[in-house]
């Protein structure tokens, strides 16, 4: 049996929280623990989650104070990582950050260790992430070696590789980019549909959600010709011109601010060498 670890941070999720909590007691393999986070919650999310917590023994919840703000990009992973230093025992496979607005079929996790078990170099793997829309959910392009943020399950041995998540914005490609570079495989499984019930950072606003990716790509390390390629991409959809403008200020604002980079240098040569391949159409992990 495969033995995992979710947590879980949640701030003012009480709209959805519970349909995320019914996808994960429906598991035909359950978690051996569930830890979830409450990230100083001024509505209902706390008290849902004990709820719960006093229902099913192996979820357990963690109450954090408000810092009276929703801290971007690093928040979220000093959330999470108050609830890893929670994990009852050593005992595990695999560790799953998951989001709480989300909710799956019951044999998703099932089907993700399958997908671990046909390929012993894959590293990070989840589910593929569809919003609402127009009557119909709508897929969230990526790069396939990427998974979203809302739903990533590391195998312990890559986990360990890596060095865990970086404490900063830029933390959900930092980990993919790395476990490629030591030779992992990462990907999103397109055939696990995960229905999100919030766009990626649709709690920011949209102008304060391009602003910050621009700034996490700075800290990652992005090439400048491969971001500025990306701006201008992104200027001609939707929100049109906000989001390439809020990426390129957001990305700029890094150098006029001297923000500190990842302290890799090895990782940072390797993520322009692949953008620079992608450019010049050669194998990339940015296909």
């Amino acid at each position: 049996m495969t033995k995992y670890i979710i947590i879980t941070p949640a701030r003012d999720e009480e709209a959805h929280i519970e349909k995320t909590i019914l996808a994960v007691v429906q598991q035909s393999v359950l978690p051996a623990q569930w830890i979830i986070v409450d990230d100083g919650s001024v509505d209902n999310t706390g008290a849902i989650i004990d709820r719960y917590c006093q229902a099913y023994p192996w979820i357990t919840a963690l109450h954090r104070t408000n810092r009276g703000f929703r801290q971007a990009g690093g928040g979220v992973i000093d959330a999470f990582y108050d609830g890893y230093a929670k994990i009852a025992s050593p005992d595990w496979d695999f560790i799953v950050k998951l989001d709480a607005d989300l909710s799956f079929a019951p044999d998703y996790f099932e089907r993700c260790f399958k997908e671990f078990e046909d390929d012993s170099r894959l590293g990070i793997g989840g589910g593929a992430i569809y919003h609402p829309g127009d009557g119909h959910l709508v897929l969230e392009a990526n790069p396939l070696f990427h998974v979203r943020g809302a739903t990533k399950t590391y195998r312990r041995k890559c986990w360990a590789d890596i060095g865990g998540l970086l404490r900063a914005p830029g933390w959900d490609t930092v980990d993919e980019v790395k476990a490629n570079m030591l030779g992992w495989r990462t990907r999103s499984f397109l055939h696990l549909q995960v229905s999100h019930y919030r766009f990626t950072g649709a709690a920011d606003g949209a102008w304060k959600n391009y602003v910050k990716n621009g700034r996490a790509n700075y800290i990652t390390g992005y090439h400048p010709l491969f971001m500025f390629f990306k701006c201008l991409r992104r200027l001609a959809r939707k929100p049109y011109l906000i989001g390439g403008v809020g990426l390129f200020w957001g990305f700029m604002s890094g150098y006029l601010k001297r923000l500190p980079r990842v302290e890799d240098p090895a990782l940072i040569e390797y993520t322009r060498r692949q953008q620079m391949r992608c450019l010049l159409f050669q194998d990339s992990i940015w296909k």
